[in-house]
């Protein structure tokens, strides 16, 4: 996004859904995101286990953990009424498959500077909470 678009930031937790249906790309509101969770910079959300991401394993995807990722920092970004102009740096740990259960990802800005901001995130399993991916990301606003 060149320029925030108008009435979208800041993302509250009464317009997350929203602004996550106009600001984001179809194939990411098509992975089923949910259970949206969001203030000052925080945001959490669900990545429900699915055929569409899904590998033949029976693990999700390493591209669709990210992609969950990416949108939970954004929108913890975007808390703020700057919004979000792109992902300037996403590195992600993958520390054990995501198998069989759904993937709640918490994103959690660190700090806010003049014209970025730095965000941490973690994916964990719902049903047993142990850590599947860490991820640090930079944004610029």
């Amino acid at each position: 996004m060149s320029a925030p678009p108008h009435g979208i930031f800041p993302i509250t937790q009464d317009n997350v859904r929203a602004a996550f249906a106009k600001a984001f790309a179809p194939c990411l509101q098509e992975m089923g995101f949910c259970d949206f969770e969001v203030r000052e910079g925080f945001c959490a959300l669900h990545l429900p286990s699915s055929e569409q991401v899904t590998m033949l394993y029976g693990s999700i995807c390493g591209q669709a953990i990210m992609a969950g990722i990416d949108t939970a920092a954004s929108i913890a970004v975007a808390t703020r009424p700057h919004g979000v102009k792109a992902t300037i740096y996403q590195h992600t740990h993958f520390l054990r498959p995501a198998v069989k259960d759904d993937l709640p990802i918490e994103a959690v800005v660190k700090r806010f500077g003049k014209g970025s901001a730095y965000v941490v995130c973690s994916v964990t399993f719902i049903g047993s909470g142990e850590l599947v991916a860490h991820a640090v990301l930079e944004y610029a606003f």
